[in-house]
């Protein structure tokens, strides 16, 4: 038997900033992701547009991501994958609630479903 699950399009998580650098390279080696690791990242990046975000997992399974600041900047921050939330504002609100004054992002994700209908 077939069934569909209805999952949500996006998914949203809260982020806590490490470093801020000038390019997405640097973001990641400073979230500790090897340096030829980050350029195979950031070269895989350039063929999928709607990307916001880069996502890595560092050794000992940490998950970190790499976001663009307002300031045009990059924040390298820890993801915490396992507080995904439906909203935003469900995000912001765990992010505010779990880590208070630190600084930190909302980030958002697709699914693989929505990354397979782009291609």
């Amino acid at each position: 038997m077939v069934t569909t699950i209805d999952l949500p399009r996006h998914g949203y998580f809260p982020a806590t900033v490490r470093a801020e650098r000038d390019s997405p390279i640097d973001a990641l080696v400073a979230a500790c992701v090897p340096q030829h690791e980050a350029l195979d990242l950031v070269v895989a990046a350039w063929w999928q547009p709607a990307a916001h975000c880069l996502l890595a997992t560092i050794d000992g399974g940490r998950p970190v991501v790499v976001v663009p600041t307002p300031d045009g900047r990059w924040a390298a921050c820890n993801a915490f994958l396992d507080e995904m939330c439906r909203t935003a504002q469900e995000a912001e609100l765990r992010l505010s609630k779990k880590f208070g004054r630190r600084k930190g992002y909302v980030v958002c994700v697709s699914s693989a479903t929505d990354q397979d209908k782009s291609n």
